[in-house]
């Protein structure tokens, strides 16, 4: 009992299985899926995007500020105001500090961006390519399927269809005509017989008139006596059928 239900368990496993593994299941979620993957890639590109959009403004904002401080310190100097040039020289100092690690963060953001889009026009032709691959390969499958169905009704229509019986009724028809032909050779064979032995019968009735006829005629025996012959014989036979 406990062997029964573990064969049926794996077959409903087996079942379960190979309705999953269905090629045609299989590549549609993985188109699906590549599909799937472009959006996601497209917020990442846009991050990246974003950061160097950012550096950018920053870039901008440090060039326009350490332009206001390269003229305030002209101006100090022109005014003889040199402590308050060299406090200016300072924020300037940290000013350029901080644009040169914008100018290297702007520079590997770039790059980053660059790269990001070198990978998603390589997934593309990728997607592209795996998606037409999987649509062929889902059309040679429906069609292949398709030939199977067309197959398996071909075996079905020649194993148990018309070729079976039709073999069979012929069979029958031509055993049937020959059992009736012989029949019919038969009764004919019959009637012809019976038609032969009517005419010997008649052939001797008209020899034996005949040659009563020729004694008559040669006078060698009188009508009478051939006609109370007639009349013997006629009632001599009730007698033997008596």
């Amino acid at each position: 009992m406990f062997q029964r239900l573990s064969r049926m368990i794996r077959s409903f496993i087996g079942f379960f299985i190979s309705v999953a593994e269905d090629p045609e299941l299989i590549l549609q979620q993985n188109i699906r899926d590549m599909n799937d993957q472009v959006p996601r890639m497209n917020e990442s590109i846009a991050m990246v995007k974003a950061n160097v959009t950012l550096l950018e403004r920053e870039e901008a904002k440090y060039k326009t500020d350490m332009a206001n401080l390269t003229a305030k310190i002209k101006a100090a100097i022109q005014a003889n105001r040199d402590d308050i040039a060299g406090q200016y020289a300072a924020q300037l100092e940290q000013l350029k500090g901080a644009f040169a690690r914008n100018q290297g963060q702007l520079t590997t953001a770039r790059a980053a961006f660059d790269k990001a889009m070198a990978v998603k026009q390589a997934f593309m032709r990728e997607k592209d390519r795996k998606t037409q691959e999987a649509l062929n390969a889902i059309a040679d499958y429906r069609r292949s399927q398709w030939q199977k169905k067309v197959a398996d009704a071909m075996e079905q229509f020649e194993v148990a269809g018309i070729s079976q019986t039709h073999d069979e009724m012929v069979r029958k028809i031509e055993e049937t005509t020959a059992v009736n032909e012989a029949r019919m050779d038969m009764a004919m064979s019959n009637v012809d017989q019976q038609k032969v032995k009517i005419d010997d019968e008649a052939e001797k009735l008209q020899a034996s008139e005949l040659v009563k006829q020729f004694k008559i005629e040669m006078g060698l025996a009188a009508p009478e006596a051939t006609a109370g012959a007639e009349k013997t014989i006629a009632a001599k036979e009730p007698q033997k059928t008596a």
